[in-house]
């Protein structure tokens, strides 16, 4: 565990150095990757791999994170929703990897390859969980169950749902409208090998026994009108992202060329995410991007974009700039969640059972941003739940940056331990509008307090 704060530490303070105008990526307490964007109801939910911050020269992940937006700027931190131990009958204690979730009929499905075990499934009646495993077994096993990895989920107009996965090959299967099985009457008892031609996925520069095509990992079915698009990574290592198109579902495959190439700042694989949300386009992606970032070590992008007037992708530039402008404004006059950031340098965030997701590693100099918070009203009160077990510390509240203009102090006082909730209230001037909120955190000494909620009022 002391191992464990340390490397956090360590990754909090590496932070503190990295461009202060970035968005990209969103999520900078923790390492993540693999994104999986799931639109359900307002809200865009992102489900993600967790990268360990580790230097082994191999991937450390053991569960599977979720964040949520309503306006593509802010993301909102559930934790880890699912791990390993979720699945009883594996023995693996590492390879939790790139998931997909879908909701169907109020319920929702979270397909997990074990890396090395085949790919399970987990079914929740939120879309946070607490998720549960259904089987108790492998939801798919091909020959090569090593192979049998990232997962993508997909449900027709007809309502025929599908699951795309594999590497090097391309496999899909119908699933049954439970969700948890599959069609046992086409293919291989089930599984249909896609057939890995040139055309249908561009040929390879250099190809080998394994790989004859551009197709890599990372399957991602998506549909605009007509016209399915089957985006992957592409090209071996490192990964470019790439995609096809067909008629239908399963195809036939047309390849149609790169979306993404190589940038500085990209890992060696890359994962795509496409969706459509509040009427825009986006892309997800992951990076090594952060500090102490690596190919180990990855974080999720975004990037909107639009169609080509022929339906084709245009080429997308991972930029550190990220979403610059929200599709909604946050309320402050209803509580808000402190792991709700749009970019934070320093902290981390952490959990425990009685108070959720908080922030943690709160050190002076800190600080997280809100974007687009709606002050309509003005406000002369601000909340805030926090808990500390040293002399405590201060929040300014700011607007338009780090050294913005003061709104107001905050004092937080030692509260007997660290998880000893309690609210804090402080005066603040604020005009009406619509703001980017800061708050920097100061004090003395390491880890000040932690940070629960906040809100603001007359």
């Amino acid at each position: 565990m002391e191992n464990k704060i340390k490397l956090l530490f360590m990754l909090a303070s590496s932070i503190l150095f990295f461009n202060v105008k970035a968005q990209n990526p969103i999520v900078q307490t923790i390492f993540t990757a693999d994104p999986a964007p799931m639109v359900y109801n307002d809200t865009l939910f992102l489900y993600t791999t967790h990268d360990e911050h580790t230097t082994s020269n191999f991937f450390t992940m053991h569960n599977w994170q979720l964040f949520s937006t309503t306006d593509m700027v802010n993301w909102t931190a559930y934790g880890a929703v699912a791990s390993l131990k979720n699945f009883e009958w594996s023995e693996q204690t590492n390879g939790a990897w790139a998931p997909h979730a879908i909701e169907r009929n109020g319920k929702f499905y979270l397909y997990c390859p074990i890396h090395g075990d085949g790919i399970g499934v987990l079914v929740a009646d939120r879309p946070y969980g607490p998720f549960t495993d259904p089987l108790g077994g492998r939801l798919v096993e091909t020959e090569r169950v090593w192979d049998d990895i990232d997962p993508a989920v997909f449900i027709d107009d007809d309502g025929q749902a599908y699951l795309y996965w594999g590497n090097p090959n391309l496999f899909y299967a119908k699933l049954n409208e439970d969700m948890i099985s599959i069609d046992r009457t086409i293919g291989n008892n089930g599984i249909v090998a896609v057939d890995m031609t040139p055309e249908a996925f561009g040929a390879r520069e250099k190809p080998d026994d394994r790989y004859t095509t551009n197709y890599e990992e990372a399957p991602w079915l998506y549909k605009r009108g007509d016209i399915y698009y089957m985006i992957y990574a592409a090209k071996g290592i490192p990964e470019y992202i790439a995609y096809s198109t067909g008629p239908s579902a399963t195809g036939p495959w047309k390849y149609r060329g790169i979306i993404m190439g190589r940038h500085p700042g990209l890992a060696f694989t890359n994962h795509p995410g496409v969706v459509d949300y509040n009427g825009n386009y986006y892309l997800f992606y992951h990076s090594q991007e952060l500090p102490g970032g690596g190919g180990f070590n990855r974080s999720v992008c975004v990037e909107q974009f639009e169609f080509n007037p022929d339906g084709s992708f245009p080429t997308i530039i991972p930029a550190r700039e990220g979403i610059t402008k929200s599709t909604a404004n946050l309320d402050p006059y209803r509580r808000v969640e402190a792991e709700t950031i749009a970019w934070s340098e320093g902290i981390t965030i952490d959990y425990s059972e009685e108070t959720g997701v908080f922030v943690t590693s709160i050190n002076d100099g800190n600080y997280i941003k809100v974007r687009s918070v709606d002050f309509a009203q003005g406000a002369q009160k601000f909340q805030a739940a926090l808990a500390s077990e040293s002399e405590g510390g201060f929040i300014e509240i700011r607007t338009g940056g780090v050294d913005g203009k003061l709104l107001g102090t905050l004092e937080v006082e030692n509260t007997g331990s660290m998880q000893n909730w309690v609210v804090h209230t402080s005066k603040v001037e604020v005009e009406g509008g619509i703001h980017d909120l800061y708050f920097v955190f100061k004090g003395e000494g390491d880890n000040l307090f932690n940070f629960d909620w906040w809100v603001f009022g007359k």
